[in-house]
């Protein structure tokens, strides 16, 4: 498909650490902050333990000064115990694609990214309510950005969150000009190959009601979202708030409950700030509805006082039947305008593009966590998008609660990797073993058994 003509904001403010710019993070990174070196020519920092702290372990890496590599020797659940891990040192790259099966996943937690230059790849994140009263200030994000930019977040599991499962936020009004401001929040974030599901709707979060898939906060701007599968989150499927610059591209939408994309700059939080008119280009994703879906909800809806440049191309918009959706929706009676735009007012250039019809296809066999290792949580949430099952919940519990997973143990052989990429040099992935199966009872498995060959003419029985 031919590339859509570009309309380019304002570079990002800080430039890669090193100076070889066109070397991508890793092959098939993409957005505005695809060239980040991460902690590319740092030190190696090796996991070695599931403990939520002290030597050896996820967070003492994080916590590590200077440019570095975490690589995971342990594989299994970490338990945070609700501690938010945050991630205030830049230049680091989370190599989760380095465990051992079953991978790296973090429970009763959410990461926070208050830095620069940051790369995090296949690592799940379950937050979860953790038996905690309604209401009661559990309100972690499972994934969220903060004032940060150069950050790519690509083939990761976020689930459960009490807050927004993945999100880029920051402070509105940093400086004295609308500039300053988008320079002073996140911007130039990557957003790809996600699984953003079942973000908790009743649950202990000091609002009430709070499944929300992802928030890019006011003035936030260069945010790529590609190829992700939001999943049975009341809204935000994403949510743009007050002058966000967003792409938005080849991503499913599926069982979002009142609201699937939506924008809203609120005048209760600008107060006198001259209102910025938000961006958005979307093309090509597939919005579905399913079972906790409002009947006849839009696929873009306008809420607040600010305007919005929108272009919308080849957007496919259904209830759980099939039946078309309406393109756009209002909440609000306002003077807030949407202007369709025949070109993106804002375009990262080296955009691939997939035709919408092969988007749940492609999408559902390549997003979340280590696609070759899925755990089966992730399984059970893809299959579900394909199926048309499943809904929105208010408790881990609902679906099985927290997962089990025995540690397991394998040493980092650094010669065995490209270190530039932190792609394997034979192509193969620790833990990788055949093709992507659902998680079968063992009555499914005796069902779907081959039947034992006949006997032949003349054979005794």
């Amino acid at each position: 498909m031919a590339q859509l003509p570009t309309v380019q904001p304002a570079a990002a403010q800080s430039k890669p650490r090193q100076a070889t710019t066109a070397q991508t993070a890793f092959p098939g990174a993409v957005g505005w902050a695809a060239t980040t070196p991460g902690g590319r020519g740092g030190r190696i920092l090796r996991v070695t333990t599931l403990a939520p702290d002290g030597p050896g372990s996820f967070k003492a890496a994080l916590e590590a000064k200077g440019p570095r590599i975490i690589v995971f020797e342990v594989g299994g659940i970490i338990d945070m115990a609700r501690q938010t891990l945050k991630i205030t040192e830049p230049f680091v790259t989370i190599a989760g694609q380095t465990a051992p099966s079953p991978g790296i996943t973090l429970i009763k937690s959410g990461i926070d990214i208050a830095t620069h230059d940051v790369v995090i790849r296949h690592i799940r994140i379950r937050t979860g309510v953790d038996g905690q009263a309604k209401m009661s200030g559990w309100e972690a994000d499972s994934l969220s950005t903060v004032a940060a930019h150069n950050v790519v977040i690509d083939h990761c599991s976020f689930t459960w969150a009490i807050d927004e499962n993945m999100s880029a936020s920051g402070p509105r009004f940093t400086g004295k000009t609308p500039d300053d401001w988008r320079k002073g929040t996140s911007h130039a974030i990557t957003f790809s190959y996600n699984i953003a599901a079942e973000g908790l709707a009743d649950a202990s979060h000091p609002k009430g009601e709070h499944s929300k898939g992802t928030l890019i906060h006011d003035n936030a701007s260069e945010i790529l979202i590609y190829r992700n599968v939001y999943a049975h989150n009341k809204e935000r499927n994403p949510l743009l708030k007050g002058g966000a610059q967003v792409q938005m591209v080849n991503n499913i939408l599926y069982d979002p409950g009142e609201r699937a994309v939506h924008y809203n700059l609120m005048a209760l939080e600008w107060g006198d700030h001259p209102y910025q008119t938000g961006k958005l280009s979307a093309v090509g994703n597939v919005l579905r509805g399913g079972v906790s879906t409002a009947p006849g909800m839009p696929f873009l809806t306008l809420g607040g006082d600010g305007d919005l440049d929108y272009h919308g191309k080849d957007n496919i918009a259904v209830d759980r039947f099939g039946v078309a959706l309406p393109m756009f929706g209002r909440y609000g009676e306002t003077r807030a305008k949407i202007n369709e735009l025949a070109t993106p007012p804002i375009w990262w250039p080296g955009t691939q593009l997939l035709p919408v019809r092969d988007v749940e296809t492609h999408v559902l066999a390549h997003a979340g966590a280590r696609p070759w290792d899925r755990d089966a949580d992730d399984l059970r949430v893809l299959f579900f998008v394909a199926e048309g099952r499943g809904e929105i919940i208010d408790d881990e519990r609902q679906v099985g609660g927290y997962p089990k997973m025995a540690q397991t143990r394998a040493p980092f052989v650094a010669a065995d990797w490209n270190l530039d990429t932190m792609e394997p040099k034979s192509g193969r992935y620790p833990g990788q073993t055949g093709e992507i199966a659902e998680h079968l009872s063992d009555r499914d498995k005796m069902m779907r058994q081959s039947p034992a060959p006949r006997a032949q003419s003349g054979e005794t029985k």
